[in-house]
């Protein structure tokens, strides 16, 4: 039985999948992986995420390529070049994620039979500790919350500035989750009580809205933000980038050198539930992450608690 398949009438724009086989040239499959991954349910930040890493593979080997002229050797050189050859530093999560690019597309070859082996299958994730997160220590959190309270009291009283920070301490949310918070997202479920529902874009996602408790303090400021601001879709009325901008100036006026944002906001989230006794998968729940993600993500948290790498690292 041969691999190669009846070509197209239009032998440069393959219609479907079936159309491939391992000579098919790399730029002409990328358009097909794109429909794959929608098909699969697949985000559109990721959809580009991964077409980007494609084009990266394509400035490498060249988008002539053959697909069935990439190894393991191909894939594995590529990926030195990303980290120390191509000039432009290669985070561990963004090596990551495009180490699970390269999984996900030669599968996906593989699968419709374009290809005989799966090149990538031999290429492993980095293994070891990632680096700890840059945070604030409860000193720096408290100046930080000082000089926001002073702008709600100020000559022209903003309750915005303490509301983010309040909220991201209480709940760690993502910043698109923080934009896409809706008035009626907030329950007032007894005095002093509240809940915020986390809630995605997508229909599909709906199962992973989240509840999140928070407290008399928070609601307090966030009905003084709603005294002072004209709100109507969403609760915050500025973009999510702007809410970045609020939130390094607040270190600025609170005398910080670190500067806060909302991922150094959720480290902190996770780490104050962490050493008040919070149940580790409440924690996870919380932060929204799967029991995949949630192995590192913990080990880093107990980690930022001060406890013993060793001790982590040898737990099953």
């Amino acid at each position: 039985m041969t691999d190669v398949r009846q070509l197209p009438l239009f032998p440069d724009q393959p219609a479907s999948p079936d159309d491939l086989n391992r000579y098919s040239p790399f730029k002409h499959t990328i358009a097909l992986f794109q429909t794959h991954l929608m098909q699969t349910g697949k985000t559109e930040h990721t959809v580009k995420a991964f077409t980007s890493d494609l084009h990266l593979l394509a400035e490498r080997v060249g988008e002539d390529t053959p697909v069935g002229a990439f190894t393991t050797s191909t894939l594995s050189d590529f990926l030195r070049w990303l980290e120390h050859g191509r000039g432009i530093p290669c985070s561990r999560k963004s090596y990551a994620r495009r180490v699970t690019t390269l999984k996900v597309y030669f599968k996906w070859l593989h699968d419709i039979s374009a290809i005989q082996i799966d090149p990538a299958v031999p290429i492993l994730q980095r293994s070891g500790q990632a680096p700890l997160a840059d945070i604030l220590d409860e000193r720096e959190v408290a100046m930080a919350l000082s000089y926001a309270d002073t702008l709600r009291i100020a000559d022209k009283p903003d309750a915005r500035p303490a509301l983010i920070l309040r909220l991201l301490l209480a709940t760690g949310i993502k910043k698109a989750e923080a934009a896409r918070i809706a008035p009626q997202d907030v329950l007032r479920i007894a005095k002093g009580q509240g809940i915020l529902l986390v809630k995605h874009g997508s229909p599909k996602d709906v199962y992973k809205e989240r509840r999140i408790e928070i407290d008399g303090e928070l609601l307090d400021v966030l009905d003084e933000y709603l005294g002072q601001y004209r709100v109507e879709e969403t609760l915050f009325t500025c973009t999510p980038r702007n809410l970045e901008y609020i939130l390094a100036d607040i270190g600025v006026g609170a005398g910080l050198e670190k500067k806060p944002s909302f991922e150094m906001l959720r480290w902190i989230a996770a780490l104050r539930d962490y050493q008040a006794g919070m149940d580790p998968d409440a924690i996870r729940d919380k932060l929204g992450l799967s029991k995949i993600s949630w192995v590192e993500t913990f080990a880093k948290i107990r980690r930022l608690a001060g406890e013993e790498a060793d001790e982590i690292e040898t737990e099953e």
